[in-house]
């Protein structure tokens, strides 16, 4: 009877691991690959929503999480192609990149980081403290463009 017992344990583990097996890799395919430059280890994405819902997933492995807005009319808009750089306390650059979509995650030590983001020549610039076991979250959000402008300032635009 305990045979029987381990069997059946054993046949419901293996059916799991088979059920959950194409979710599991589902999920990491929706997810960008994980580039490293330096020590820093980071992933950028989002466009889609297979691919943002795998990044919101993904964020709780990496202790700064940064997003990339434009507002615009009727709501604000993700941005994708923002020259991102993250300086140490020190001013060494430790990441330079450009974001695949409006998320990037990366994994850094603890330690105060200077944070800059760059769209259409908009230069902004954040500093976060990163402490072990935390998340931070910097948002980064840009004007209207000229065109976003127009519209929101021109209520017969808006109503059509």
């Amino acid at each position: 009877m305990r045979h029987d017992a381990l069997v059946l344990t054993a046949a419901v583990l293996a059916a799991g691991v088979i059920v959950a097996g194409p979710v599991l890799s589902t999920d990491s395919a929706a997810l960008p690959a994980e580039e490293v430059q330096g020590n820093i280890s980071f992933v950028s994405g989002g466009v889609g929503e297979d691919e943002a819902a795998a990044l919101k997933r993904a964020a709780a492995r990496y202790p700064l999480q940064m997003q990339f807005v434009q507002k615009a009319w009727p709501r604000d808009e993700f941005l994708a192609d923002v020259k991102v750089r993250i300086r140490d306390r020190s001013k060494t650059v430790l990441l330079d990149t450009v974001s695949q979509g409006p998320f990037l995650l990366a994994k850094l030590p603890a330690g105060t980081y200077q944070l800059e983001a760059e769209h259409e020549g908009v230069v902004k610039r954040q500093t976060v403290v990163i402490r072990a076991g935390r998340q931070e979250r910097a948002v980064f959000v840009w004007a209207p463009s000229h065109e976003t402008s127009s519209m929101l300032n021109d209520p017969v635009a808006r109503n059509n």
